[in-house]
């Protein structure tokens, strides 16, 4: 290792790759623009889920329990609630919030029928990582949980409240799990033994992939190349709409071109502005749940 730390040109978490991979003129609106967007039920129903998870395994293992999980789901609304009032306005009603409140019950009954947490004891939950490549890019991001085995094998594990992806969209899904796993293997030496994303949506499912140094070199350089990529459109300004299927949950139709709108003038930038965008921020500003 350099006795002399690189220059951080950028940062990158998973969720920003995906959002430039999807379309440049996203990751513009989001990362440059900074346009706030209206809470999503399905992100801040993920979020809860994510908490409730997490402080699940905060008690014995014999209580780690579909009724303890359960109990913990008002609680947490209400610390969310509290966090972000705003959240209370996503509801036509009382009726539309219980039946929100009532598919994330479900999604927590369903995370039981893929895994017993009384037999589990993960050495980290909502993990906060970061390396710094030898080119100066941050990659950073949140980890629901990492599972150590006593003979020293990493788990890496992600849980996802939509339903399992096709076998096409495979590969973005991994994405994500991929990227973790090169932050780890940069910072630890070591390749995590499994990558395992579970599906709490649908029917409820488990996608497993076990890496190796291939596939994190090639992911490293897919997130070099990702970067060269967004430089290049923050030196000449050209920002590409990318029109897909998953336009019709964009916030920002009405500032597309692809819709007939027209993106706000760019803000000017500032000597450091890459830079400052590394700071370490909450899991809300840094990553998709």
């Amino acid at each position: 290792m350099s006795l002399t730390e690189p220059t951080i040109i950028g940062a990158l978490s998973p969720s920003r790759a995906g959002d430039f991979m999807t379309c440049p003129l996203l990751y513009r609106f989001r990362v440059i623009d900074r346009l706030p967007e209206p809470p999503s039920p399905a992100a801040v129903r993920g979020t809860m889920v994510h908490s409730v998870l997490e402080r699940l395994y905060d008690l014995p293992a014999p209580a780690r329990t579909v009724a303890a999980a359960l109990d913990l789901v008002e609680p947490q609304w209400e610390r969310l609630l509290a966090e972000e009032p705003a959240y209370g306005e996503m509801f036509a009603g009382e009726r539309e919030q219980a039946e929100w409140l009532a598919q994330a019950r479900a999604m927590l009954e369903r995370y039981f029928t893929l895994e017993d947490p009384r037999v589990l004891e993960p050495a980290e939950r909502e993990l906060y990582v970061e390396v710094v490549l030898d080119d100066g890019l941050m990659l950073r991001g949140y980890i629901d949980r990492l599972d150590v085995a006593p003979t020293g094998e990493v788990r890496v594990v992600d849980y996802k409240t939509g339903s399992a992806p096709g076998p096409s969209f495979e590969a973005k899904a991994l994405f994500q799990m991929k990227f973790y796993a090169l932050v780890l293997w940069r910072l630890h030496g070591s390749v995590p033994r499994l990558l395992q994303l579970m599906y709490l949506g649908g029917a409820g499912e488990v996608l497993r992939y076990a890496p190796d140094e291939a596939d994190l070199r090639a992911t490293e350089r897919k997130v070099r190349a990702l970067w060269k990529a967004i430089e290049r459109a923050l030196d000449t300004g050209e920002w590409v709409a990318r029109p897909s299927r998953l336009c019709d949950w964009c916030n920002y139709k009405d500032l597309c071109p692809e819709f007939g709108g027209t993106p706000p003038p760019l803000p000017a930038r500032q000597p450091g502005d890459t830079v400052r965008s590394t700071r370490r921020a909450t899991r809300a500003a840094t990553d998709e749940i």
